[in-house]
């Protein structure tokens, strides 16, 4: 079974997103991805698809518990439809 994923970045680089989602599987390597930056660009992944410099890590994803313990990163366990939307969003 998939989990979805929202992470919010907390910085200050106009050229970094603001918020991260990404489709894990099972291994949690990341199946899709929507990045969002703060002038309100989109950029997307999923298997050799690569939109507005967004790229899938080659990597598994670290767990929730790990990615929260920097304070630069706000991390969400969010709903299939919630991907969806933010999804539809990007590559619409």
């Amino acid at each position: 079974m998939n989990h979805y994923m929202k992470v919010r970045w907390l910085h200050e680089h106009a050229d970094a997103p603001i918020v991260l989602l990404s489709e894990l599987d099972e291994e949690r390597y990341e199946i899709r991805k929507v990045e969002v930056f703060a002038d309100g660009r989109m950029g997307y992944a999923f298997d050799d698809t690569e939109f507005g410099g967004t790229g899938l890590a080659g990597v598994p994803m670290p767990e929730a518990i790990d990615i929260a313990a920097d304070p630069q990163f706000i991390i969400e366990e969010i709903t299939f439809a919630e991907f969806e939307r933010y999804w539809e969003n990007a590559t619409s």
